[in-house]
Formats: C-alpha cells, structure tokens, sequence
C-alpha cells in the first residue's frame, strides 16, 4: 500500500493553514467560508457552519484521512503516479484535496499524467487557480508549488 506522500502533507498544511482561531478560544479552530464558498475547518477539512471547534491535533487528524482519500482517488483516477517518483504523485495528490477527485476525474490534466507529458501536466495545474470566479493568489501559489513538484523528479 502506497502511503501519502510527505511533501503532499506539507503542501495542504502550507496552503490550507490552521485558520480561524479566535481569540476568545485559543488552540482551537472554528468553522469558515473558504474563498470558494466552502464552509471548512482546521487544514481544509469541509465541514457544515455548526461543527464544533477543534484542537490542530484534531485538524492533523482530519486531514491525514482527507490525504488518505485524496490518494486513493489520485492513484484510481491516475494510476501511472503509482511507478513514478513521489514528488509527482504528492503534486496530485495535494491538487484532488484541493479541488477534489470530480475535477481530476474529467480533467485534462489527467490525460497529461496518464501520457506522462509531465510538461503538459504542470502547463494545466496552472489553469486551475480560479475560485468564485476569480483568480486568488493563493491558488497561484499553491499551483507553482505543486507544478515545481511535477517538474523536480523529471
């Protein structure tokens, strides 16, 4: 059995954050709208408005099984990723959290993987850093790190 890989671990806890924490209840994270309208909690964990504030040892736990999926779609969705280098599978790894296994299901960037066009791969990561309709930095950023991934072990 393949194991998440530790640069995906990192990149969702980079780029997702342990957010919400307020000040009359330190440690722990409360429910918020993401920018694409997404009620989440902890490291991007999706949740309803009224779930309870966790511990970030919590949000660890919950994102360990969230990654858990994600490779289990990534890998039945691209399954070439399971004989290359784990720095590429991370990348999609961290892109189906993010997005989820619908989009990378009906993707162009999953034709990319499964021809191994790994320059064609990182070209479509970057076209996926919209949300709300609008461009947000932070999934510019969030693509470059994982194009920079795809990129490394080729």
């Amino acid at each position: 059995m393949i194991a998440v890989p530790q640069p995906a671990i990192e990149l969702a806890k980079r780029f997702e954050g342990f957010h919400r924490v307020r000040k009359d209840n330190p440690g722990r994270a409360h429910p918020y709208l993401c920018p694409a309208g997404y009620w989440t909690i902890g490291y991007g964990h999706l949740c309803d408005a009224e779930h309870p504030p966790i511990t970030e040892s919590e949000a660890d736990d919950y994102l360990a099984r969230d990654l858990e999926t994600a490779l289990a779609a990534t890998l039945r969705h691209c399954p070439v990723l399971a004989d290359e280098p784990k720095g590429r599978l991370a990348a999609i790894v961290d892109f189906t959290f993010n997005l989820g296994a619908g989009r990378l299901q009906t993707s162009t960037l999953r034709r990319r993987i499964s021809q191994r066009d790994w320059e064609a791969a990182a070209t479509e990561l970057g076209r996926w850093v919209y949300g709300g309709g609008k461009v947000l930095p932070g999934l510019v950023a969030r693509r470059k790190a994982e194009r920079d991934l795809l990129a490394a072990d080729g």
